[in-house]
């Protein structure tokens, strides 16, 4: 939606999208949980995946992004902080997938696994790692319908938001809206109600957010605070399908 407010290429933060990271929920309540945040407003819900091998945690695979698929009807994030991801790509886009984003660093064709993730049935996106820079990734933006800049080193929830990521995202951008490129730029890690405004005037559309919503047990409260946030906030780029 435009902003009518004379600035062009200015659009209010409605376009903007808040997407619960499962990695800080209560999984003997996930089901409740989901239901709870779907209800309070969030758009999309985030699902981290990892191996203890790219990076040093182990979360869930296949069968659990199945189960959340049947828990919710919010479109399901996947992120894949794993090895050798071409092998998986089937199997999570069985389980329901609507994204499926690898990492530059663990996957050595990058735009082939994209394409096979296309193929599949997702929609493909790219994430980086914090001392990535992004020229690594710069190349793959017209391959993707996500990138994600990581504000976190990946593995654990519940870390600070590394401040420094702030001017990647305005790289980001600055990228995308130069070559009139739509992928969405996710922001992932560490977002909370106190960085949430400035992650978006820097060009994020999409906030992923663990302990922030799922933090203290009032779920649709915690949700309802950051969206009161990002209510008054605006970014400056590209309008991008979501879906």
């Amino acid at each position: 939606m435009r902003a009518d407010n004379g600035q062009a290429g200015e659009y209010l933060i409605t376009l903007v999208k808040l997407a619960p990271s499962i990695l800080s929920a209560d999984f003997g309540r996930l089901r409740e949980q989901l239901s709870e945040a779907e209800g309070a407003g969030a758009h999309l819900i985030h699902v981290d995946v990892m191996d203890g091998h790219f990076v040093p945690n182990i979360t869930i695979g296949p069968v659990v992004v199945e189960a959340v698929r049947k828990y919710t009807s919010l479109p399901l994030d996947v992120h894949l902080m794993i090895s050798d991801a071409d092998k998986y790509i089937e199997a999570f886009a069985r389980a329901g997938a609507d994204y499926l984003t690898i990492h530059v660093e663990a996957v050595s064709d990058v735009r082939k696994t994209c394409g096979l993730i296309r193929q599949a049935g997702p929609r493909p996106g790219i994430a980086f790692n914090p001392e990535t820079p992004v020229r690594e990734v710069e190349t793959f933006l017209a391959d993707v319908d996500m990138v994600t800049v990581m504000s976190v080193n990946p593995g654990f929830g519940g870390q600070s938001f590394i401040q420094s990521s702030i001017e990647k995202v305005r790289e980001v951008r600055r990228i995308l809206d130069e070559r009139g490129l739509t992928a969405a730029l996710e922001v992932d890690g560490g977002v909370t109600r106190e960085n949430a405004a400035d992650v978006v005037a820097a060009g994020a559309h999409i906030l992923v957010a663990g302990a922030a919503v799922f933090g203290g047990g009032d779920i649709a409260g915690n949700i309802h605070r950051v969206l009161a946030v990002l209510s008054g906030a605006q970014y400056s780029g590209t309008r991008v399908d979501l879906g």
